[in-house]
């Protein structure tokens, strides 16, 4: 804890608080708190890019005397972190930088600094951690330590630490805040008797309670995401995290609590120490993270999807909390870069992401390696070996394209380009052969269903996935120059890309167009990625939806094949095998884990097995957003919400929704940089309804599949040569394709 008094000198005008911490720190100014922004400075590549903050305050300062109080918490600073126990990667010390900057009314100004001014002392809130939770002791807490008439003759002084300011940015991207309030579905009484609160939804952030009891009563919140088959309290897949809140009371009136500098990942909380009876309007989940803007839905008739779109969406949420983590619940909570990839067209219709990922991928540019390789973690907190798989590196390259194409900004992509390039010539640089990628870690199809016994990774060769996303970088790299006009580097990885393509070919496809490596991974991604001759790609595809139908219909992919699995079958010809995959409601599928209770995605397909028993505790986690993916599949082409690639961000729009004989009726809608982009169709006896909304300062094609004569087509009340902002129509592939402009349209399609 650190106080400071300050005396104003006149009658204020306005007065801002700058502030940052090594750690956590959570402000207060005349007995309130600053803001309510959480988990301040946020997580950043410490050693190279710390965040301040900035508030108004000028409605917290009094007349005259007046204090600032802080409370700083080890965080991701000096915490515990990662899963080898590791403490202090940043740093051992804690410290706190704040100015705050007074204007009067008479136009002079005066600061109040960090300076040996402050004071300093320990109070109730006894141990916290990111993993582990807290200990708070209210017996300790000192009333009035934020006020300017606290005591603290019996507080320290402070020592003004030498530390880098070069380092300070402002905060770039939107806050972490509490967002939303859950009271409690039911109590439960566990065979072994325990007591357990339900919230009803795995969420993340941390319980608020109200209490009133003797003095030194110790109660206790453990924080679960799952019970198990026999309904007793599980925390197996926790690992080390111990997620615990322990309060001991004050004793007399009612008390509150909540945590400052921890969250936790859970559905499910079991309270110890109680006393009396338990009552649940005395609980309320507070859910945490960081407060993008909300910008996409998806409904439809089948309740099942709707669900999975719902357990897509609150694995956003807990997952984005200043970084893009894996999981929320271990003792992991990493910014791991495959999972942030493969999930970021997804989570950018669902969210505005563009600060979000800005802000990471700033990071990823400070933590990649002078070789161009980058680390698998970011920030990066693993060993200095844990870098440079493929699928994984490839975020450096795959994620500013993606938020290029997502919002139109090509300033994201000459920010990162030096990065991107330096990715594509660091695999350039392994092994002997600059045109395949065969050497070094890779994780591979990581969770394959085809993986062998006690493996995580799936039978697709490394080498394969590899290479393909060699290629796939390479690309986009060519593309990303052509784009910033850097005409040589355009020749440069032409050459290269077509190089590596021969190569793929030469060692994984056979002189008939077979691939090599039988797994519906191998024939995804290099369908996906176009590393194939254009004469062999139907037949792989034809192969690919055999290899799924010979499973009966179900995906043997990992986390490396699945996120493009769907786009693959729709975009070759198999979007009706694509909606079986995606209504499969037994294992595996991505309605299995529905059918078990989930409402966020898990890590595994089969995180809860048939018989109710659990995969693995070492890593099964039950909010884990990559599987997730498949949301950029349900709005750009079961709801047809698309960008062009040559007008991105939404500039030019594609409509183009394929109508699964599975649904009867599909709404979606997403708001882009120019407005709300609405699509919903809905079947009729004798042929289809479709509406759709264009923003203003746009255009779009629609495209209408399967319908092959313009007659069959009406806009409300009119043909459509007729029809009322139509810009261009023709036929397309022999289907009906319209250009359009701002509006609102209604068609009425006759079968």
């Amino acid at each position: 804890m650190l106080r400071r008094v300050f005396t104003l000198k006149g009658k204020v005008k306005d007065a801002r608080l700058y502030a940052t911490a090594l750690g956590l720190y959570e402000l207060h100014l005349n007995g309130r708190r600053v803001g309510d922004w959480l988990f301040t400075p946020g997580w950043t590549s410490y050693n190279n890019r710390l965040q301040y903050q900035a508030y108004e305050v000028t409605e917290l300062l009094k007349t005259e005397v007046n204090a600032i109080g802080a409370l700083l918490g080890n965080g991701w600073y000096k915490g515990n972190l990662a899963f080898a126990e590791q403490r202090n990667i940043y740093g051992k010390q804690l410290a706190l930088l704040c100015q705050l900057h007074i204007t009067y009314e008479d136009g002079t100004e005066d600061m109040v600094i960090s300076d040996d001014q402050w004071k300093s002392a320990t109070g109730p809130l006894l141990f916290s951690e990111i993993y582990h939770g807290e200990t708070y002791d209210a017996r300790l807490a000192r009333n009035g330590w934020n006020e300017a008439e606290g005591l603290d003759s019996d507080w320290a002084g402070t020592q003004i630490i030498d530390h880098p300011k070069d380092i300070l940015i402002a905060q770039e991207h939107m806050p972490t805040r509490i967002i939303q309030e859950i009271k409690p579905v039911s109590m439960i009484h566990t065979p072994s008797g325990e007591t357990v609160l339900d919230i009803g939804q795995n969420m993340v952030g941390w319980v608020h309670f109200k209490v009133q009891g003797e003095r030194g009563r110790t109660i206790t919140l453990q924080h679960a995401e799952v019970l198990d088959r026999n309904g007793e309290f599980y925390v197996g897949n926790l690992r080390n995290a111990k997620q615990t809140i322990n309060y001991v009371l004050k004793g007399g009136e009612e008390e509150e609590y909540e945590p400052h500098f921890s969250y936790q990942g859970f559905r499910y909380v079991k309270v110890e120490g109680w006393p009396g009876e338990l009552d649940l309007q005395d609980f309320t989940a507070k859910v945490i993270h960081t407060d993008n803007e909300i910008t996409g839905t998806f409904e439809c008739s089948d309740h099942m999807l709707n669900q999975l779109q719902h357990n897509i969406v609150w694995g956003q949420r807990g997952n984005f909390l200043d970084v893009p983590t894996d999981c929320p619940q271990r003792d992991e909570r990493l910014g791991w870069t495959g999972d942030a990839h493969v999930f970021m067209r997804t989570a950018s219709f669902n969210m505005n992401t563009a600060l979000f990922f800005t802000k990471w991928l700033r990071d990823l540019k400070a933590d990649q390696l002078p070789s161009g390789g980058v680390p698998h973690v970011i920030p990066h907190v693993l060993r200095e070996e844990d870098h440079s798989s493929s699928a994984w590196g490839d975020a450096a390259v795959i994620c500013p394209w993606t938020l290029y194409v997502c919002y139109g900004d090509v300033r994201i992509l000459e920010e990162q380009y030096e990065s991107m390039k330096a990715w594509v010539e660091y695999i350039r640089n392994q092994g002997d052969n600059e045109y395949l990628w065969n050497t070094g870690f890779h994780f591979g199809d990581w969770l394959g269903l085809d993986a062998k016994e006690d493996s995580y990774e799936g039978a697709t060769p490394k080498d394969l996935i590899a290479t393909a996303f060699y290629a796939y970088s390479t690309k986009l790299v060519k593309e990303t120059a052509q784009i910033l006009s850097h005409t040589e580097d355009v020749v440069k990885y032409e050459r290269l890309y077509q190089q590596i393509i021969e190569h793929f070919s030469s060692e994984f496809v056979s002189p008939n167009g077979r691939l090599v490596s039988h797994t519906q991974t191998a024939h995804v991604l290099a369908l996906m990625f176009d590393v194939l001759k254009v004469k062999d790609r139907q037949r792989v595809a034809d192969t690919l939806a055999k290899l799924i139908i010979d499973n009966k219909v179900h995906l043997s992919t990992g986390f490396v094949g699945t996120p493009y699995l769907c786009h693959v079958l729709s975009r070759f010809g198999y979007v009706d095998l694509a909606y079986q995959l995606v209504l499969q409601k037994d294992y595996p599928s991505w309605l299995y884990s529905i059918s078990k209770g989930a409402t966020t995605i898990w890590e595994h397909w089969d995180g809860i097995k048939e018989d109710g028993s659990f995969w693995s505790d070492d890593m099964n986690s039950f909010n884990h957003y990559a599987y997730g993916a498949v949301g950029d599949w349900l709005y750009r082409t079961v709801a047809g919400i698309d960008t062009s690639i040559d007008r991105p961000g939404y500039k030019h729009i594609v409509i183009c929704p394929s109508f699964g004989t599975e649904l009867s009726w599909v709404n979606a809608s997403y708001d882009s940089m120019y407005g709300t982009i609405h699509s919903k169709w809905m079947k009729l006896p004798d042929g289809m309804q479709i509406y759709i909304s264009i923003p203003p300062n746009t255009d779009a094609t629609v495209r209408f599949s399967g319908v092959s004569r313009v007659e069959q087509i009406r806009e409300s009340d009119s043909a459509i040569p007729e029809m009322e902002g139509l810009l261009d129509w023709g036929l397309n592939d022999g289907h009906v394709e319209l250009r359009v402009g701002s509006g609102h349209y209604h068609f009425t399609i006759e079968h």
